[in-house]
């Protein structure tokens, strides 16, 4: 008998999933403050909401307008844009989302330097330009500002050990804080492998978040780089739980608009473990198209989205 990991895995989620909801309905008393901590704790979706966001480049080169009228029209309640000269932008993007029913969502990077970088003077670029996003996310009302402690291009770089993880946490606990202070978080990133040798896997962004335990540090999941590396779309969320701050979603085959690589696009086991953690933030596109009609394929995205949201 071949022995399959992932189904395995999978399986045996299912039946600690059972297992978890079974306990929240037999161990509460029935007051609503119980039923609240249950909710927080165990595996209880009542609290759980599919908010779907576009990055601003997700329909192309349009102006902003154009595409938050399409966005609205189509009930896409959140916009992430990029951090990068984005204190120069707080005031043209609060006056294009006045009166609408879109809110910025989480910041993509757009930070210089890197924080795991050899070299102090290019860790203290990083630092700083953070710091001026993180500024600029709190006037925006964001959840928060998505960074990668270092991409594989990225050197000369600090080795993966134990001492470099003790360093990031220390890192990221000051960074952590100062975002607290502006009234937003710090949302660390999982990648694949192919762009990134340190955190891999949400578990992973997860611990030292937890490690940290500092509510300005948080972590994602993203769909694309959790089909190269995770087990189980609904585990790896799961292991993510309270930290979950965004998530990102694109085909599974080529990141493109959800619905592009067919039948390979379904979310439906990813989108129970958010359920089971009452995710309530967004979920956003992160991803290129290679559709005739962009907006078309965006569209019918949500839709998709919706439906199996529906059915997780």
């Amino acid at each position: 008998m071949s022995f399959n990991r992932r189904n395995f895995i999978k399986a045996s989620l299912g039946s600690a999933a059972l297992a978890s909801l079974s306990a929240c309905g037999a161990v509460g008393s029935g007051k609503k403050e119980d039923e609240a901590d249950c909710c927080k704790t165990d595996a209880c979706g009542e609290n759980a909401e599919l908010n779907i966001s576009f990055q601003e480049w997700t329909l192309g080169g349009d102006v902003l307008s154009t595409k938050l009228d399409f966005m609205e029209k189509h009930g896409v309640v959140g916009l992430e844009v990029g951090g990068g000269g984005l204190s120069g932008r707080v005031d043209e993007l609060k006056q294009a989302l006045t009166g609408r029913d879109i809110k910025i969502s989480a910041i993509c990077a757009g930070f210089k330097g890197f924080m795991l970088a050899e070299d102090e003077a290019v860790r203290n670029e990083c630092r700083d330009s953070m710091r001026e996003i993180l500024t600029a996310a709190g006037k925006l009302g964001s959840t928060g500002v998505i960074i990668v402690p270092a991409f594989n291009s990225q050197k000369p770089c600090m080795p993966h050990t134990s001492e470099t993880r003790d360093f990031l946490c220390k890192w990221f606990d000051e960074l952590g804080k100062f975002a607290v202070e502006q009234g937003t978080t710090v949302i660390l990133e999982p990648l694949n492998r192919s762009e990134a040798f340190y955190l891999r896997l949400v578990a992973d962004a997860a611990s030292i978040c937890r490690d940290i335990n500092n509510p300005g540090v948080t972590c994602l999941g993203d769909f694309w780089h959790m089909t190269a590396e995770e087990t189980s779309d609904m585990g790896a969320f799961i292991s993510g739980g309270q930290y979950i701050q965004h998530v990102h979603i694109a085909s599974r085959k080529r990141r493109l608009i959800p619905g592009e690589d067919g039948e390979a696009d379904n979310y439906v086991e990813g989108f129970r473990g958010l359920k089971m953690i009452g995710f309530d933030k967004y979920v956003s596109f992160e991803c290129g198209s290679k559709a005739e009609d962009r907006y078309a394929s965006a569209a019918a995205a949500v839709e998709l989205l919706r439906k199996q949201w529906e059915e997780a």
